[in-house]
């Protein structure tokens, strides 16, 4: 049997891609949560939608960060 991870964020949440050797510069950004996937991995994985040109991708829990506060 897997692990069962918990994902920390919600579908609607707004977030951030945070820049890293995964997710170069050119793709981080505010996004937003549109699907919690499946994973029994260690690492819960999501669907976000980019804010700013509406792309979408699947990321690691560990790429993202809260959007700050007051972000729309």
């Amino acid at each position: 049997m897997g692990l069962k991870t918990r994902h920390r964020h919600t579908v609607g949440q707004l977030i951030e891609l945070v820049p890293s050797r995964l997710a170069p510069k050119g793709r981080a950004g505010l996004y937003e949560v549109t699907r919690l996937m499946p994973n029994d991995g260690p690492d819960p994985e999501y669907r976000v939608k980019r804010r700013q040109d509406g792309q979408e991708q699947v990321v690691q829990e560990s790429q993202l960060r809260l959007a700050p506060e007051g972000t729309a």
